[in-house]
């Protein structure tokens, strides 16, 4: 029997004012499931997250996160974007990063209560950044930042994570540090990521969303050089990992 969905679109097509960016796709994702979601630049992945997110209104079309429309059920979704939006050079610590994942869970006029607090350091537990608390975030490395975003990301306490990118710029041993937490995470949450890297996602997800304006789910075993060449209109070689 399958889980729950926790996640559902149902036929969902948007545009920016010009082509369809996304036409017609439907996709439901488990209670519990590591989906990945892969295919070329443009293709629509970024603005698939953003419509789960309700960032973004379908064109047609219909989009439930959790049983509800996704602006209601935003506070369950921790989220990691491509791109940090807030300058580097902005004199914030760690530990005052992480604490903005409980902004709008806390107390009237923004107060932190001692839970807040303590729900924030065990994020800071689980992704090792911890002992980096008052580092100012200028001073941390591309692997280190995107460790501190996670923690605000689970700051929330989300039922469901969704990461754009995660370990875009990060060498392979931090992108594998990275998705064995993700991994460890997925035991108590659904994981919906974005990567741009299919070989190396395949030995972790459950599934893989082939998206190109139009999406395919596949199990990762049937990813195949058909599929592949048919996804980014090219060869691109990838390695299968079978669980």
């Amino acid at each position: 029997m399958n889980p729950p969905s926790v996640v559902s679109l149902q036929n969902v097509s948007f545009s920016y004012g010009g082509p369809c960016v996304l036409d017609g796709v439907s996709l439901e994702v488990g209670e519990h499931e590591f989906i990945g979601i892969v295919g070329p630049n443009a293709g629509g992945k970024s603005t698939l997250l953003k419509l789960m997110l309700g960032l973004l209104e379908p064109l047609k079309g219909g989009v439930r996160v959790l049983g509800e429309p996704p602006e209601r059920s935003r506070t369950q979704i921790g989220y990691v974007p491509q791109y940090p939006q807030f300058s580097r050079d902005f004199p914030i610590t760690v530990e005052q990063t992480v604490m903005m994942g409980r902004l709008g869970m806390s107390g009237l006029f923004g107060n932190y209560r001692r839970r807040d607090r303590a729900v924030a350091h065990q994020a800071m537990i689980e992704t090792e950044v911890s002992e980096l608390a008052a580092r100012q975030l200028c001073t941390l490395s591309g692997g280190q930042l995107q460790r501190v975003l996670m923690a605000r990301a689970l700051a929330c306490e989300p039922r469901i994570l969704m990461l754009d990118e995660p370990t875009a710029n990060i060498d392979m041993r931090i992108e594998t540090e990275i998705f064995d937490l993700l991994k460890r995470f997925n035991q108590r949450m659904t994981i919906i990521v974005v990567s741009h890297d299919v070989g190396f996602i395949s030995g972790y997800v459950n599934r893989v969303a082939c998206l190109n304006r139009t999406l395919i789910c596949h199990h990762t075993a049937a990813i195949d050089g058909d599929t592949i060449r048919t996804l980014y209109d090219a060869d691109v070689k990838m390695v299968e990992h079978r669980h």
